[in-house]
């Protein structure tokens, strides 16, 4: 798959393709199925981060990094800004439930949806793209390791808001 032309990633099954703000209004079309999710920016816009991000605090916890950390972790020439997961062996959480959880902590509730919190440091944060992939019979945790292995083979780092474990 190539993660730079849409048509290849709807050609690897990925659906929706819809605003972050529009999903924050209407999440209804998410899947109630584990799968995985990808992150877009489109356009390819240039990052414009903020100090102090939309995130939420969740059990005290600062979302927010440093601008340097920021510019270190962008990809440039990249679509995928992140990659994410919703299921596993271990968990029965939904695309549709996790998806929820991340654009409520995006909009500063304190929910723990911790992975990908630096996209809630981009000024652009809320007209990013996301898409996704239901997997009813594969290990979400298992594909999305998958896509970041790809990801990384191609441009040499992880997805911008998928830091190391």
């Amino acid at each position: 798959m190539n993660f730079n032309n849409i048509e290849d990633i709807k050609k690897a099954g990925f659906t929706g393709f819809k605003k972050m703000s529009e999903l924050f209004i209407d999440s209804s079309s998410i899947p109630k199925s584990k799968g995985v999710y990808l992150v877009l920016n489109p356009n390819f816009e240039k990052a414009e981060y903020l100090q102090i991000g939309t995130g939420g605090h969740f059990k005290g916890k600062n979302p927010n990094v440093t601008l340097d950390e920021l510019k270190s972790n962008w990809v440039d020439n990249s679509l995928v800004v992140y990659i994410g997961k919703a299921g596993s062996e271990t968990s029965s959480a939904t695309l549709h439930s996790r998806l929820k959880q991340y654009f409520g902590f995006g909009q500063g509730k304190n929910i723990g949806h911790w992975g990908g919190r630096l996209i809630w440091q981009l000024k652009n944060s809320a007209d990013l793209i996301v898409c996704w992939k239901p997997l009813p019979t594969d290990d979400p945790r298992t594909y999305e390791n998958q896509l970041i292995k790809k990801f990384v083979s191609e441009f040499s780092k992880r997805p911008f808001a998928n830091l190391a474990d």
